[in-house]
């Protein structure tokens, strides 16, 4: 292949190229359903009928034995609960304003937890710990500090780690914030998601800006190194100007950190986003504006692009790891930590051991009664084998580090993957570089389509649609 160069151009004159005809018909032909890969192969394409429990016990053994001494291990805890349904939402959650919910469902994370550490048969070395949901909080700080708590007691804490959660600007409390603080946290997430009333009245997220402000100077009073917040570009309703004035707004409280989504409209999955129409969202050419406007906006104020959807601050560790080539990407999306073995706990939650995966059961009641029966709670999983071991860490490279490196190419031997690979370079979404190839800044929008090359499961047929587009 041949490469043309792509040089770097200021913001504003992305933002003007969206509308010409030769990026509009990028975004007509790449904006195709596409994973968001934070994992290979993507759940759809687990081989389920080649895994059992007792292979994914091997797995993590395995990996424990190899990494828990030096990295350590990560963990995910999925806290589903919600008090009200946000229509846009596409994650596994449980609506309830029962907070009685929440003793019974820690026993069962806590069993879980029981049944990981006499798999490890040694003290865990606990690396990174994150609080996803669902709203982590909806559980009372008492609940919060007895879960933690308890999780930290089994195991040694890393001398660096990383410990965050999500919290949601209405009900996150003080209380909230020092309880996790005293355990260790120094990373909170406030989902914010658009700051527009129409756009939030839509959504069913109704939040004050005063509440964002105040929840986002109480975490820096308490002593929070990061503070980062979840916008997404694409949600009904949305225009430039309404997401500039989100962001200009967003830019008050100067943020460490910015995830800036892609909304994925997957009414199929998500039976709440039946509630307005697709007539009701942006098209496709006006969203991807949407994500230019609010990246000029974010360079402009001093934050660095990482991967796909990230902002940062020069002084975050996510940008810190990216320019050290330490930047990586599993089921909690972009991390600065890069452990080989991640255990989720709770309903829906996927645990990553290297050599498999495995998920946990959807429902809150199936799973609570796999725990109390018998320990695990895995609905599926899938076995890696040597040359999904091999294409993932090409697709980290690209999601990651934006490379497409020599020995990568091998990896796409097919003449439809290397002409995809040849069409990207003609078309300035890849630049050659002394290795390889490097996504351009144009590129950055394809990052999902250029990570699918090397995809050779997703030509597969599956019964119906299971992946957002990608742009």
């Amino acid at each position: 292949m041949t490469g043309v160069t792509i040089r770097s151009q200021p913001p504003s004159y992305l933002a003007a190229m969206i509308e010409s005809s030769s990026i509009a018909s990028l975004i007509a032909k790449y904006d195709v359903p596409t994973p968001r890969y934070t994992s290979y192969p993507t759940v759809p394409f687990w081989n389920t009928t080649e895994f059992s429990q007792d292979a994914w016990i091997k797995a993590v053994k395995k990996s424990f034995d190899e990494s828990n001494s030096e990295s350590g291990i990560s963990l995910y805890i999925h806290l589903p609960f919600c008090e009200s349904l946000c229509t846009y939402c596409a994650c596994n959650k449980r609506i309830t304003k029962n907070h009685n919910v929440e003793i019974s469902y820690i026993r069962s994370l806590l069993k879980e937890w029981g049944a990981y550490l006499a798999i490890f048969e040694e003290k865990p070395v606990i690396r990174e710990l994150h609080l996803g949901g669902g709203t982590p909080t909806f559980f009372s700080p008492e609940n919060l500090r007895w879960l933690v708590s308890y999780l930290l007691d089994e195991g040694n804490v890393h001398r660096d780690a990383a410990f965050s959660f999500e919290g949601h600007p209405n009900n996150t409390s003080t209380e909230h914030l020092k309880a996790l603080y005293d355990l260790g946290f120094r990373r909170v997430s406030f989902g914010v998601q658009d700051l527009d009333p129409k756009v939030q009245k839509t959504i069913n997220r109704i939040q004050p800006f005063e509440n964002l402000e105040h929840v986002t100077r109480q975490a820096r009073e308490i002593g929070y190194e990061s503070v980062s917040f979840d916008l997404i570009y694409g949600l009904p309703f949305q225009t430039a100007e309404s997401v500039e004035r989100t962001i200009d707004q967003v830019l008050l409280l100067k943020p460490d950190r910015v995830s800036f989504y892609s909304y994925a409209h997957v009414p199929w999955v998500s039976p709440g986003q039946r509630g307005y129409s697709e007539s009701d969202l942006p098209s496709d050419i006006v969203k991807r504006n949407l994500y230019e406007v609010g990246r000029k906006l974010f360079t402009r104020s001093g934050y660095e692009e990482i991967g796909m959807d990230h902002f940062a601050l020069p002084h975050d560790t996510l940008f810190q790891a990216q320019q050290q080539g330490t930047l990586h990407r599993n089921f909690m999306g972009y991390t600065h930590t890069a452990t080989q073995l991640l255990i989720g706990l709770g309903t829906s939650a996927i645990s990553d051991a290297k050599y498999a995966y495995a998920q946990n059961l959807k429902k809150v009641e199936s799973y609570s009664e796999a725990i109390a029966n018998g320990g695990l709670a895995i609905s599926k999983g899938h076995v890696m084998t040597n040359e999904d071991m091999a294409i993932r860490k090409a697709i980290l490279e690209v999601a990651c580090r934006g490379h497409v490196t020599e020995d990568m190419l091998a990896l796409a031997p097919s003449p439809a993957q290397r002409e995809s690979l040849g069409a990207f370079v003609r078309e300035g979404i890849l630049e050659k570089t002394d290795y390889g190839f490097a996504v351009s800044n144009i590129g950055k929008a394809f990052i999902r389509n250029i990570c699918s090359v090397f995809d050779r499961k997703l030509g597969q047929p599956v019964d119906s649609p299971i992946f957002s587009k990608s742009i």
